[in-house]
């Protein structure tokens, strides 16, 4: 069972509770790393956990992530140890790459980074027209691939890709 924590930066527009609920939803979501049963996610309010999801200004992103040699340019989120450091303007702006609607973008968001908490790799394009691996830096492009935010389909099929180093 990963116990997480969700906090947003203070002074944004933007409500812890509404935060947590989008995120539990979408670590839920059995499109989500919950499938097959591997993983389990709880948020808690206090006591021990395993990560924390920030949602935070580009330049508190950039701080956070420069911190750990991650070079994020106000534009992309991170993972640095037990922090999934998500980028403000993303979570509201979306990404140019990403055609889908915002709330599956969010959802892209939180299934790359907590994928690398749980210990994921970045993957690549599998084919053109196949689903982009949630793993893939999609915000760098789809190389022929589409939009996708889960890392399964609704039946259970991993949607992934070639190992990228």
């Amino acid at each position: 069972m990963w116990r997480y924590k969700v906090m947003v930066e203070d002074g944004i527009d933007l409500t812890s509770s509404g935060a947590a609920a989008r995120a539990d939803a979408i670590l839920a979501d059995n499109r989500g790393w919950t499938r097959g049963g591997q993983h389990a996610f709880q948020r808690v309010g206090s006591g021990s956990y395993e990560f924390v999801v920030k949602i935070a200004t580009p330049g508190t992103v950039d701080a956070i992530c420069g911190a750990a040699g991650l070079q994020t340019r106000g534009e992309v989120n991170c993972r640095v140890g037990e922090n999934v450091v998500v980028n403000l303007k993303r979570w509201v702006l979306g990404s140019p790459q990403f055609d889908g609607p915002i709330a599956e973008y969010q959802a892209l968001i939180i299934n790359h980074e907590v994928g690398h908490r749980i210990g994921r790799g970045h993957e690549g394009c599998p084919g053109p027209g196949q689903p982009a691996p949630a793993m893939m830096q999609q915000i760098k492009g789809l190389n022929g691939c589409v939009a996708n935010a889960w890392p399964y389909n609704r039946g259970g099929t991993y949607l992934g890709g070639p190992a990228v180093p």
